[in-house]
């Protein structure tokens, strides 16, 4: 193994805070959806993506790495969402072992019902704290972030400093 270029001061602060603003934002969130809805925030996450899929149906290995959890973690949150009658699972009949999550029409309407709240706390916590302009920087940085190759990035745009 090759020596570690260790973090400096700088960029371990800047790491924590990115570490901290995240699961602060995911425990707020995940609080305000619980006390509006009733949902968590990784079951609102899997109706939006269901709601979003053609057929409003989705596999679910597929919906497991859509919203980024295990699939164990999938399966029990289904057996949650499954139980409050918004989403039913169907075999998936080209792969015996597969199954569909499909989202049920009151699975919907818990979507439809919760999404306000949401939205409401997502604006407040993140975007009306930023200009236009940073809304744009924070969106290159998510590009930048998620990149699973960072050479396949576009150039930069406009000339920054420290790049």
């Amino acid at each position: 193994m090759g020596e570690v270029e260790w973090l400096s001061d700088r960029e371990q602060r800047v790491w924590r805070s990115l570490l901290r603003a995240q699961a602060r934002m995911e425990t707020e969130l995940d609080r305000d959806l619980r006390r509006s809805s009733g949902l968590t925030l990784v079951e609102y996450g899997i109706l939006v993506a269901l709601s979003e899929s053609p057929g409003r149906r989705m596999r679910m290995r597929r919906l497991a790495e859509e919203v980024l959890v295990s699939k164990s973690r999938l399966t029990h949150q289904i057996s949650r969402l499954e139980s409050a009658g918004h989403v039913r699972r169907e075999p998936c009949e080209d792969d015996r072992r597969g199954f569909w999550a499909v989202l049920t029409d009151r699975g919907v309407d818990a979507l439809v019902n919760a999404a306000p709240g949401h939205v409401a706390a997502v604006r407040g916590r993140v975007f009306d704290r930023l200009s236009p302009a940073q809304v744009d920087a924070l969106g290159e940085l998510m590009a930048i972030l998620e990149a699973d190759d960072p050479a396949e990035l576009p150039a930069p745009s406009g000339d920054r400093a420290g790049r």
